[in-house]
């Protein structure tokens, strides 16, 4: 394999992943709100958008047989580049709606077929060392891509929408004549079309070329006919490998509801914030929204993962479980004391959603957990990709009707319906049985 300093493409391709996973299941969700749409219509839009990542498992064995890794990863990015452009040149004109949907229908695919090529090119031109070494690099940066796409650019937008003045006097220099609401995000899309293009060409010199790909570009390839039959019959002995499992049936509920209420809650907690305070909405920003969501939300998020995947480590994840339960599901009450109050304070508003978010990264722990614990035996990597896919579809189907309960009940019923469904949470839960040593640190012997 070349030697290439992992440092070179590590950092990038991590961000690179994030980006548009955040453009097509976070930044699309404000952007439709802001362009007049409903709670139903947007949630159940956005919501279908997560059906690549719920099939992911499905061609991820055919993106192995076609093409190498490091090809995938430059198609694919020259794909969501110009998905995200595809919006950005479409949301000007009248037939915004159908066009950004089918664009950012081509975002998803190419983004979970991005997830797929990344994760595998970094085992195949990694050793193991250097696997463990830059996992840490790796999710930092994955987690900076979503800073600067739910953050950093969700600011951005609001900020073109308000004059992008420098300055806060009226006679401040406006970069932007143009303030609507369709530029602004016209803008954003295309900001983010722009970095994907600049990273994939980076990509194209800065990935190593593995001992993999000479393989691949050496032997003949297979015919498209015997690809999908080998890629057929794997997948059915990783359905029969899934569910043969013990405790088949508790598990599948837990995946599929365990975050049965933060799968419709957050579909509609920006469009919350977002709203009118006479529609029961707490009247932000776009800009204080972004940030809001995007440093203080995201910096919760991390403390409760590192938090919890201490405390796993330590005592074992069967300790922590109700814990992290109550975890994730109580500091939901945020979102209904905020709708009760509709207080102003920037401060109280900050705080509550990082208390929300911090609860839910120490509760989402515990399930990432299960499934490495569910995934245990054989063929774990191919029984944990389906595991994946029935979380992503655990935060589909329950999305897709969360904006039109909100429209009927309204935001302060809807929350409470929240913390009644976090019931679900506790029921599902309740059926597990977990080793108490699985996720203990091994002491090692002298």
């Amino acid at each position: 394999m070349n030697k290439v300093n992992p440092t070179r493409w590590v950092p990038s391709l991590y961000f690179m992943e994030a980006l548009p996973y955040v453009a097509v299941n976070v930044i699309s969700v404000i952007m439709y709100k802001e362009m007049g749409l409903s709670n139903t219509e947007l949630a159940l839009y956005t919501s279908w958008m997560y059906l690549p990542w719920v099939i992911k498992p499905l061609w991820s064995p055919v993106v192995d047989s076609i093409a190498t890794e490091r090809k995938w990863i430059i198609i694919t990015q020259l794909l969501c580049g110009a998905g995200l452009a595809g919006v950005a040149f479409t949301l000007p004109t009248s037939y915004w709606l159908q066009a950004s949907i089918a664009f950012l229908w081509l975002v998803a695919f190419s983004s979970a077929t991005h997830d797929i090529a990344a994760d595998g090119f970094y085992i195949v031109a990694l050793d193991s060392n250097k696997q463990a070494l830059f996992v840490g690099i790796r999710s930092t940066f994955y987690r900076i891509g979503m800073i600067f796409g739910q953050g950093l650019l969700v600011m951005m937008a609001g900020w073109i929408q308000n004059g992008a003045r420098f300055g806060n006097s009226d006679d401040a220099f406006a970069l932007f004549s143009n303030t609507s609401v369709d530029f602004a995000w016209a803008v954003t899309f295309m900001t983010m079309a722009v970095i994907a293009l600049i990273l994939m060409a980076y990509h194209k010199f800065a990935l190593p070329k593995a001992d993999k790909d000479v393989e691949f570009e050496n032997r003949q390839k297979l015919p498209l006919n015997k690809v999908l039959k080998n890629t057929a019959f794997d997948f059915w002995k990783t359905v029969k490998i899934f569910f043969s499992k013990k405790q088949i049936w508790a598990a599948l509920l837990f995946m599929l509801l365990f975050r049965f209420p933060e799968a419709q809650l957050v579909k509609i907690a920006s469009p919350f914030m977002l709203d009118e305070v006479g529609n029961g909405g707490m009247g932000l920003t776009t800009e204080f929204v972004g940030f809001i969501y995007g440093t203080v939300g995201v910096i919760g998020l991390l403390i409760g993962g590192i938090l919890g995947g201490v405390l796993v480590a330590r005592h074992g994840l069967k300790r922590w479980l109700w814990p992290m339960v109550m975890a994730i599901s109580i500091p939901d009450a945020v979102y209904l004391y905020m709708s009760l109050t509709q207080t102003d304070s920037a401060f109280l508003i900050a705080s509550c959603v990082f208390v929300e978010q911090l609860g839910y990264g120490f509760g989402f722990t515990a399930y990432m957990m299960f499934l490495i614990y569910f995934a245990r035996g054989e063929s774990s990597t191919s029984v944990y990709a389906l595991c994946t896919a029935f979380m992503a579809l655990g935060m589909m189907l329950p999305g897709m009707m969360a904006g039109w309960l909100s429209d009927v009940l309204g935001y302060q019923n809807f929350f409470i319906w929240i913390l009644v469904a976090c019931s679900v949470t506790f029921i599902v839960t309740a059926f597990l049985h977990i080793d108490p040593e699985f996720g203990k640190k091994v002491e090692k012997k002298d």
